[in-house]
């Protein structure tokens, strides 16, 4: 898929990672260190799509970088736009996947500085971007209490 079917908005990725795929009951969320713009706000970890690379590795490669993890991918958390993506404002598109670690305890080693894992009653206690809302209250569906 090219950035051309979307406008001219960028690929990204982002992960929903949970304890397990099959009954999740929290789900980890990552605070912001940068830009400035979004720094402190709360959001699913992942990142840019390079050029010429498929959406699922470009996750793996952003969750490896950023948190230190690898993981499962299950499902797509399918979104309201073409082919299930998320907006992001006007600038870009985001395809969020359930995922679990599969080796690595995850780190806020890059563009975070914290960590947070959230029970489903605790999802709001944190000031999530305004952008990942929408994902944040999808999420939230599959959740067990």
């Amino acid at each position: 898929m090219t950035s051309s079917e979307h406008g001219a908005r960028r690929e990204v990725v982002g992960a929903a990672i949970v304890d397990d795929l099959g009954r999740p009951s929290v789900l980890l969320s990552a605070r912001r260190t940068e830009p400035s713009a979004l720094a402190g706000g709360w959001e699913f970890p992942g990142g840019k799509v390079d050029p010429g690379e498929q959406h699922a590795e470009a996750l793996r490669r952003e969750l490896r970088e950023e948190l230190g993890v690898e993981v499962e991918l299950g499902d797509l958390l399918v979104g309201p736009l073409d082919r299930g993506g998320w907006p992001l404002g006007d600038d870009f598109v985001i395809w969020v996947w359930w995922a679990a670690v599969t080796d690595g305890e995850p780190q806020p080693l890059e563009d975070h500085d914290a960590l947070r894992w959230l029970a489903r009653e605790d999802l709001y206690a944190v000031p999530w971007l305004p952008a990942d809302l929408p994902i944040v209250r999808a999420a939230e569906e599959r959740l067990r209490a």
